[in-house]
């Protein structure tokens, strides 16, 4: 069923995730992908809900120019939080095996901010689910990282992924939301925009 309120839009999913994509599919809104190349940096005296939320704006804002009554954009981004530590993409092998080692035996936050802008209108907000790994072992985790390369995904792993299947032992709230678009809320949002 589609949402009568935004059945006239042209909604655009800015990212080229494709994780939403797939997710933002399941909602049963016809969308078009358009991407652009953001600066991802942020001030550091952010909390980590506000880190995610601040990079979804600043997402949305890089389509002001072509911004018309007609279009709703729809932009994300996920962070993922050990501690007090900020865990982004890795950069390569070295960064993802030392991230999922700091996550190993651990519980930590994935927080997905998500920014809805029209022409008249932006509701930004964000989502977080708790996560626990079992403890892993180098082996897996070398295993994993060689075989699915996990460089554009936060905190280096996939939920849906292997690692996900073997070493997640626990969550606490939206499993959409670790695959990096809550889809609940995001359909809230859309139910009143």
């Amino acid at each position: 069923m589609l949402l009568e309120n935004i059945a006239h839009k042209k909604v655009i999913l800015a990212s080229k995730s494709p994780r939403r994509q797939e997710l933002l599919k399941g909602l049963n809104i016809p969308f078009e992908v358009l991407t652009r190349e953001v600066d991802e940096s942020y001030p550091k005296h952010l909390a980590p809900t506000e880190i995610a939320t601040f990079l979804a704006e600043k997402k949305a804002n890089a389509f002001l120019d072509i911004l018309q009554a007609d279009n709703l954009i729809i932009c994300a981004d996920t962070i993922v939080v050990l501690g007090e530590v900020v865990l982004g993409k890795p950069k390569d092998a070295t960064e993802a095996f030392e991230m999922l080692r700091a996550l190993s035996g651990k519980q930590h936050q994935v927080i997905t901010g998500v920014c809805v802008k029209t022409d008249k209108k932006t509701i930004s907000f964000s989502s977080t689910t708790t996560v626990a790994f079992k403890t892993l072992e180098d082996s897996e985790i070398k295993f994993y990282i060689d075989t699915y390369k996990p460089y554009d995904k936060a905190g280096s792993y996939g939920i849906q992924e292997w690692i996900g299947y073997i070493g997640i032992s626990n969550i606490n709230g939206s499993y959409f939301n670790v695959m990096g678009l809550p889809l609940f809320e995001l359909n809230e949002v859309l139910a009143k925009i």
